[in-house]
Parts: structure tokens; sequence; C-alpha cells
């Protein structure tokens, strides 16, 4: 079994030999080349007519520019590379500053936001971002200016994504609230119209409002006309906290769950806030029973490898499917906070579940000592474990509630019976973005 020379942390444990509060020691980490995944360029793409400005290292630009390039976003991009020189000589806030007017003025159209971001260096240098921000609005008034950060120093404490995620509503000013519109905030990728969510909001004579919705910037601003916002994946919270915080806006955060009473329970304190009865979900829950029991005939008992980047929820999905019969036999993720439940119970019940590491530097040999052929569920699962039958969806795909349980379901069908070429699928970076490398 190979290892990296000298890093003996490991990358697999069975689940009953696992810490379930700290799975993985951390160490040297791997990425594997399975790109679905957004960063913050991706997500900065949502917000309709803003420009981003990104200002950082050379090496660190050449990821920021292939990636607006990729997805054919290149004119919506621009960049002040940083040089060594600049940390030392007292100009790093000017030079921004300067920079950004450059680029303005050089712009086709003014656009009516930029999204500027800096990077962990200036982190390091105590650079004022509040400073710089004032003095191009003092510049640009009629230029709305948002800070955004590009550092992976703050993974111990606020993620990348999740402040991206919250800085993406920065742009919104107070507005009356309107009390029929809704707001789903946090999330990349338009909530699926059958899930029982979209239904109950409407349902009640409620308007959904959703960044992943807006065609121009003025339908943007009309989001802070929610009285109501919606998170459901967890990089959102922060999103849902800031509006509630800054607008005034209540914020109910209702994760995706694979639980039915889990998802009783999300429904149930919805209808409670927007003051409906709960549905009857029998027909739902029948439905999604019927997929699973589908699913099962027709996979039986091929071993499944869950990532955590197909869903928020792995655990909780893993012992779903176990429950119905499926045969799981490995997780890939770092992490079980929020789903102890699940975690225990897998444990109990699927003593012999193996879970790996979704970054360590390892995992770059070990999981092709396993060469039993699998159904992967998330790109990294399909990657690690070599094989062309994988479900290729990403945080959630945008499915919730029970009938987000019978899609996942048929997307399970159709991966089994329709195996796709993993090599030209994981290079695409961004999933749902417009990619020139398809």
């Amino acid at each position: 079994m190979n290892r990296v020379n000298g890093l003996d942390k490991p990358c697999c444990v069975k689940i009953t030999d696992a810490n379930r509060d700290e799975l993985f020691p951390s160490g040297l980490e791997y990425n594997p080349p399975a790109r679905g995944m957004w960063n913050i360029v991706h997500s900065g793409m949502l917000l309709p007519g803003a420009h981003e400005i990104f200002a950082c290292a050379q090496g660190c630009l050449r990821g920021v520019i292939l990636t607006a390039a990729e997805m054919l976003e290149l004119d919506r991009l621009s960049w002040i590379s940083v040089s060594e020189s600049d940390m030392f000589d007292g100009t790093l806030e000017s030079d921004i500053v300067d920079g950004v007017c450059e680029i303005i003025e050089k712009l086709d159209k003014r656009p009516p936001v930029i999204l500027l971001y800096l990077s962990c260096i200036h982190l390091f240098a105590g650079v004022d971002f509040e400073a710089i921000i004032e003095e191009l609005t003092k510049r640009h008034p009629d230029i709305t200016f948002v800070d955004c950060y590009m550092t992976p120093t703050m993974r111990q404490t606020v993620s990348p994504v999740s402040k991206m995620s919250s800085q993406l509503y920065a742009a919104l000013k107070p507005l009356p609230f309107n009390e029929k519109a809704v707001g789903i905030v946090g999330n990349d990728r338009a909530t699926d119209d059958d899930s029982e969510l979209i239904k109950i909001i409407k349902s009640a004579g409620r308007e959904v409002r959703d960044i992943t919705l807006c065609k121009s910037y003025e339908e943007y601003l009309s989001l802070a006309e929610c009285a109501l916002n919606i998170s459901y994946i967890p990089t959102g919270h922060l999103a849902g906290e800031d509006l509630e915080q800054r607008l005034g806006a209540k914020h109910m955060h209702l994760p995706v769950r694979y639980s039915y009473d889990g998802l009783k329970e999300n429904y149930k304190a919805l209808c409670d806030e927007l003051g409906i009865d709960m549905p009857d979900f029998t027909a739902d829950i029948a439905a999604a029973e019927k997929a699973l029991d589908k699913a099962l005939k027709i996979i039986g008992d091929t071993p499944i490898a869950i990532d955590y980047t197909v869903v928020t929820r792995p655990f909780e999905l893993a012992w779903l499917l176990c429950e119905h019969g499926f045969n799981v036999k490995h997780i890939i993720a770092d992490s079980a906070a929020g789903e102890e439940d699940s975690f225990d119970k897998l444990r109990e019940k699927c003593p012999d579940l193996t879970i790996w590491s979704a970054a360590n530097v390892n995992m770059l040999y070990e999981p092709e000592q396993h060469h039993e052929h699998m159904l992967a569920l998330g790109q990294k699962a399909a990657y690690y474990f070599t094989t062309d039958n994988f479900v290729n969806i990403v945080v959630n795909g945008g499915y919730y509630g029970f009938s987000g349980i019978a899609k996942i379901a048929e997307l399970m069908i159709d991966a089994y019976n329709t195996p796709k070429d993993r090599r030209e699928v994981l290079r695409l970076k961004g999933l749902g973005c417009a990619s020139c490398l398809v």
C-alpha cells in the first residue's frame, strides 16, 4: 500500500473505530481533480450586472482567470496583480484603489456593483479594506462596492464559501417589506419546483425570490423586499443571519434532510410561520418509497460510495439507503457535524461501513486498492473509486424533500444503467455553469 513518505496520518477508518467528533487529524491535504463544486468566482457571477475584481498574487490569479474563462464570463472579471514590493513600500491600499479606478475607466459599461476580492496576503499585511471601500465609493458614488475575500486561511473560522454566500447579498439596501415575498438565500442553483418546500410557499399565496432566478440588477435589489428568508444548505446560513441583522427580514434555516421525520419538522415550522395548515405528505412519502424500492430492485447489492459533495448530509442519506436495503460501503467525508444521530445509527447497524477522508494526501493512493465495481454518489467518490457509474450532482442538486429523495433514487438508477466518461465529466469546473471545455 503506497503512502506519501513520512506522512502516516490515516485516511480511512471503520465507522466502529471512528471518533465522531474528529474523524481524521488535520495534515497535508490532497485536492482531487473532481471539479464540479463551485468556487467564489462562480458564486460572484450569480449577481446580475456585477463585475469581479481580484487583487492577489499571480499564482492565485491563474486559477481565478481560468475559472472565468472556462465559464465564458471573462468579460466580467478583471484583476490587479500584487507583487512582493507592494507589501513593503506602503502603497498597498492606494495601489488597489488606483488599480480598481483604472479598470473602471477601461470598461465598456459601468457596472452597478463591483465585487472586490482581496487575498490572504492582504490580511497578513493588515490592509485597511474598509478604507479602500470608502475611497472607492467616494470616487465612484454610482457604483456599489462589496468587500469579498479569497483567503483559504479563513477555513478554520468562516469558510470562504460561506463568506462569499453572505457577501452576495451585501449590496442589498433596505426596502419596505413585501409580506408576500419569500426569499431562498445561500444556494447556487434554483430549488426544484417539484419540492414540497416550493409548493408550500406558493400554496400560502407567497412568491419565491432567489438570486439564481434574477435576470437583472433591479430584480436582485428587489430581494430586499422579502420579509422572510429561508436558507437550507450549511454555507447559506450566514447569508440568512446577515440579512436578518442588516435588513430585519426573518431568517429560517431549514436544512436539506434525508430523514422523513426531519423533513416533517422543517415543513411544520415553515407552515407555522406562513400561518397555514401542514399538508398531508402521505402521497409524497409513498412516491419516495416507490422510487427507492425501484432503485433497489435494479441496483441490488452493488456496493455504494457516497461523498460529501453530492449532498450536504451524506451520513443521513447513507442511513436512509441502508434502511431501504442498499449496500452502502463507503462514505467520503471529513466531518459528521450535525449528523451525529445518523452516524450513531450507522455505527450500530452497519459496522463494516468505512469512512474515508476527503482531503488526506494519502487518498492519492489508498482507494485504488479497492477494485470491486462500485456505484458512486458524487464526483469525489467516482474519482477515488475509479468508477464511471456515478450520480453527478453537487450540493443536493437543487433537490429538496420527499420529491428530492425520489429524484436522487432515479439518478442512482440512471447512473447504474448508463456509465459516464468520468475523465471528461470531472474536468468541467463549476457543475451547472456554461463551459468552454464542453
